[in-house]
């Protein structure tokens, strides 16, 4: 047995961005850029350590937002056309670059992952990447767990149990949906805890939850383990384990993560941006603005301006030194942790958001790639493993009462509740009484028009409480989508209320609203009761 385990887990989250009533809409692109960049790259790590016979174990969440996005054909289909935009751009910067050898070769990369992208996409995985996802599901090499429906932050909707209900379950429904099976973990949203959202959790069949670090060092009574082993929620019976600070920061930290190492890629520098503004036009969107197309040909450098060509096998080298950092440092974290634990070895709990490997840090996924790969060939103190295997090993667990907590900036609610994004709330709490209201008065509606009415109602408001939009206007970025979302997704529901209680329903504008605003299928108003 080893010293201890390591959880490595993703947090694989989009909000739903999808517009068909228009050609093109460039916060689409936020799906498009992480299919390319860190959903398809991390399919293909998975794919190499599959064929390596490598012993391998990584969590991920796929919220229902994504795991909508990613099945949804009009997307599907708006994908191909955005990676088949990038080979044609592709190809202008072979022949741009083609007297500088420094930059072609780039270019060439750049090609290459582009047309590979294209057919792990269309070929291999059918234009559905959760196809690929439950197949590594289906291992039990890959834990997959759920979120709340829209990525709600639970503290904040405490008001009504209710609301909070349905977000919870409409997760676990679709994962279901998606995947064959319940799911057995969530990811809270913003890993944010408050007490009694453990018995929701349980309600719907949830087995265990992810908090900030304080979430569990200051629950009651003390953790005998503190972060090291998961606790159990008294009343509920559910499993909550907590963030491991140092891990977390060798990657997280702006100062001293790995991503900030110099020799990997710049991600701000952009040919989207560098480049002649008539020569990029046929690839950018149709209001004509610059935006990040995904080549980017230098490297970090340091603080200054002058950035120095990137080098891909440079990068490689480091991220395979990091990976070796990172496992060298877990080791000497259990050994040190072994001395106290004698009873189980220690579980050291990474998480990290997904779109971070790829996305943000291009060397990201090879370096997940080496760190695997490491954990399994080269030393024996610490190995990869998922909660439910820890959890059924590793018993009895202590009972401790988690503390209120998030991970986001002072580990509270300020993020998600300031200047910036305090007058969203009266709106959604108001609509989340409501929501119930219309549930309980309508506890099995036939009439099919009602009940698409009711449905799309319910679905509205589960769009509105998206923390998305508190985030994005907190950020200061595209801070008008993120309020006009909001405004939209209340104004809708209200209309709808309206039309409900009145009995004047409006089947045309209801059909528009269903082909928009077209996120959980399935969806059963009912859950609000």
């Amino acid at each position: 047995m080893p010293l201890g385990y390591l959880t490595l887990v993703l947090h694989a989250h989009l909000p739903y961005v999808r517009h068909p009533e228009y050609d093109d809409f460039l916060e689409e692109d936020w799906l498009y850029e992480a299919i390319t960049e860190t959903y398809i790259p991390l399919l293909e790590v998975f794919e190499g350590l599959e064929r390596d016979h490598v012993d391998w174990r990584l969590t991920m969440s796929i919220t229902p937002t994504l795991a909508g996005m990613l099945s949804d054909p009009l997307l599907q289909y708006r994908y191909v056309r955005h990676i088949d935009n990038l080979i044609t751009l592709a190809g202008k910067e072979l022949e741009r670059t083609r007297w500088q050898p420094e930059f072609h070769r780039l270019a060439e990369m750049y090609m290459n992952r582009f047309s590979r992208c294209r057919d792990v996409f269309v070929k291999q995985y059918d234009h559905n990447l959760l196809n690929g996802f439950r197949r590594f599901f289906d291992t039990g090499k890959l834990e997959l767990i759920t979120c709340t429906a829209t990525h709600s932050f639970l503290p904040l909707m405490n008001k009504n149990e209710q609301a909070m209900h349905a977000q919870i379950e409409t997760g676990a429904r679709e994962f279901e949906r998606h995947f064959g099976r319940r799911p057995q973990g969530i990811w809270l949203p913003e890993c944010g805890y408050a007490e009694g959202v453990d018995e929701l959790l349980a309600r719907s069949g949830i087995r265990y939850f992810f908090t900030d670090t304080h979430g569990v060092l200051f629950g009651q009574p003390r953790p005998q383990y503190g972060i090291y082993a998961p606790i159990q929620c008294p009343k509920s019976g559910v499993y909550c384990l907590g963030r491991d600070t140092e891990s977390s920061k060798q990657v997280w930290s702006a100062l001293e993560g790995y991503p900030g190492d110099y020799i990997y890629r710049e991600f701000y520098r952009d040919i989207g941006f560098d480049l002649d503004f008539e020569y990029l036009k046929p690839h950018l969107h149709s209001m004509g603005i610059r935006h990040h197309t995904g080549i980017k040909y230098f490297k970090i450098t340091g603080r200054s301006e002058s950035k120095q060509p990137y080098n891909l096998q440079e990068a490689l080298d480091r991220a395979a030194e990091h990976a070796g950092n990172f496992m060298f440092n877990r080791e000497k974290q259990v050994e040190w942790l072994s001395a106290s634990m004698n009873d189980r070895p220690a579980l050291i709990v990474a998480p990290y958001d997904a779109e971070l490997f790829g996305h943000w840090w291009f060397e990201g996924p090879e370096w997940i790639n080496f760190l695997l790969r490491k954990m399994c060939f080269d030393q024996a103190s610490v190995k990869p493993i998922t909660v439910p295997e820890y959890l059924d090993r590793h018993q009895p667990i202590q009972r401790c009462q988690p503390h209120f907590s998030s991970w986001g900036f002072n580990g509270y609610t300020e993020v998600w509740l300031n200047g910036s994004n305090d007058w969203i709330y009266r709106h959604l709490h108001e609509a989340s009484e409501r929501m119930v209201e219309l549930a309980r008065a309508n506890p099995d509606e036939t009439t099919t028009l009602r009940k698409r009415a009711l449905n799309q109602a319910a679905r509205e408001l589960l769009m509105a409480q998206s923390s998305d939009w508190a985030f994005i206007m907190k950020t200061g970025t595209m801070v008008e989508y993120a309020i006009n979302r909001t405004n939209t997704h209340i104004l809708n529901f209200n209309h709808l209320y309206d039309q409900i209680k009145g009995d004047t329903l409006d089947d045309a504008w209801l059909a528009e609203l269903e082909r928009r605003h077209n996120a959980f299928p399935t969806l059963d108003y009912r859950v609000f009761t």
